[in-house]
């Protein structure tokens, strides 16, 4: 009896720990929507002629992005503005082109949005002369039903997309987080990866934008790496590189102990659902011993690639004559922010590879491969 009550005390206690965060994600969603409500109410008519007579500006503290929005009707303005700044957008509105593009030149937005129907300047030249002067900002186009044609073609002048109005508050709202999350992925794809030298018991804590490299070892061409152990004996692993171009694995098959390598043959593979991917010997050896923990727990290859998810060992055979097609140090990542920004080309974003592990493979894990030959023999045989 007594044990049951506790158990009931503990799923009671659970149960009001699970009501209680979910009232304050509700409160805390419902505070931020009336500060949100409250800047829109005291957002400012600002009149001043350096920057644009029309000018009406809403700023959201920690904003997910500044969008400048143009559109001679009033009403659609106030409703761009109403609709993004409760979705957590700042947002200036303008009447007119040259306003805009004044603005354009004085601050930083990541998003133009513009109608395309304007007189004077219409949305077409908007476009124009926004990607003229600031090509890092992303222009969408709004377009009513007689114009869409014409919004297809800006997307020829740079703009990113367009949106039809009338709009519902939900349709501009996901139509803003869609070209958030595209923008997102193009300023992670151009910014240079930062590469750092760790040991080997810290890859797996340094954060996952980040690329390391195994102090102290040396790197192959074909992304595995070789540690020269104090008995002579060379540590084999698969490097950071491989291990987020790969994600994950399902299986690992290892070398057989006693196996004869040259290098540049297949040392191990590794397999995830129909995928298949082959990864080579640094260096040339006799395979001395196999982290048999690895076809337990293959995950161990990703999550700690340099400390327990070591693969083999190996007696090298032509160290002294391979050691020079290895990189080690600081020229290791040079090398790897170039390999990164080739990958990234590919369709793998370093979070998310989008590259299928053949071309991986072929591209990536095949460089320096000796001449096709059987992949191990056994010494002695």
């Amino acid at each position: 009896m007594t044990a049951l009550m506790m158990v009931l005390l503990c799923l009671a206690f659970v149960g009001i720990d699970l009501a209680v965060r979910a009232v304050s994600k509700r409160m805390a969603a419902a505070r931020e929507h009336r500060e949100r409500a409250a800047i829109l109410a005291t957002s400012l008519k600002l009149s001043f002629a350096e920057e644009a007579r029309s000018l009406k500006r809403a700023e959201v503290p920690n904003a997910r992005a500044a969008i400048l929005a143009v559109d001679d009707e009033p009403v659609v303005l106030d409703s761009i503005r109403r609709i993004l700044v409760l979705a957590g957008f700042s947002v200036d509105t303008v009447e007119n082109g040259p306003e805009a593009l004044t603005l354009v030149r004085a601050r930083d937005y990541d998003f133009v949005f513009t109608d395309l129907k304007m007189p004077g300047m219409d949305g077409v030249e908007v476009v124009k002369a926004v990607k003229h002067l600031r090509p890092d900002v992303d222009v969408a186009v709004i377009t009513g039903f007689g114009t869409i044609e014409t919004a297809v073609e800006t997307m020829g002048h740079g703009a990113s997309d367009y949106v039809q109005k009338p709009f519902t508050a939900g349709e501009l709202t996901a139509f803003a987080n869609r070209l958030l999350v595209k923008r997102e992925a193009r300023l992670e794809v151009q910014r240079r990866p930062t590469v750092r030298i760790v040991t080997p018991g810290l890859a797996e804590t340094i954060a996952r934008r980040d690329w390391c490299v195994p102090g102290g070892a040396f790197v192959s061409p074909g992304h595995t790496w070789a540690e020269i152990e104090a008995n002579g004996e060379v540590c084999v692993g698969l490097d950071d590189f491989a291990r987020k171009a790969l994600e994950s694995v399902d299986r690992i098959e290892l070398p057989e102990p006693g196996a004869r390598l040259r290098r540049g043959d297949v040392l191990f593979v590794v397999r995830r659902g129909e995928e298949i991917a082959r990864l080579r010997a640094p260096v040339s050896g006799v395979v001395a011993e196999v982290n048999a923990a690895l076809q337990r727990h293959p995950g161990l290859l990703i999550e700690s690639p340099y400390d327990e998810g070591w693969v083999c060992t190996l007696h090298p055979t032509e160290l002294s004559g391979e050691l020079a097609e290895l990189r080690i140090g600081k020229p290791v990542i040079a090398w790897y922010q170039d390999e990164i920004a080739r990958l990234r080309r590919d369709g793998g974003t370093g979070s998310r590879a989008l590259v299928r592990w053949s071309d991986l493979e072929s591209a990536f894990f095949g460089a320096g491969a000796s001449p096709a030959k059987p992949a191990a023999e056994k010494v002695g045989a």
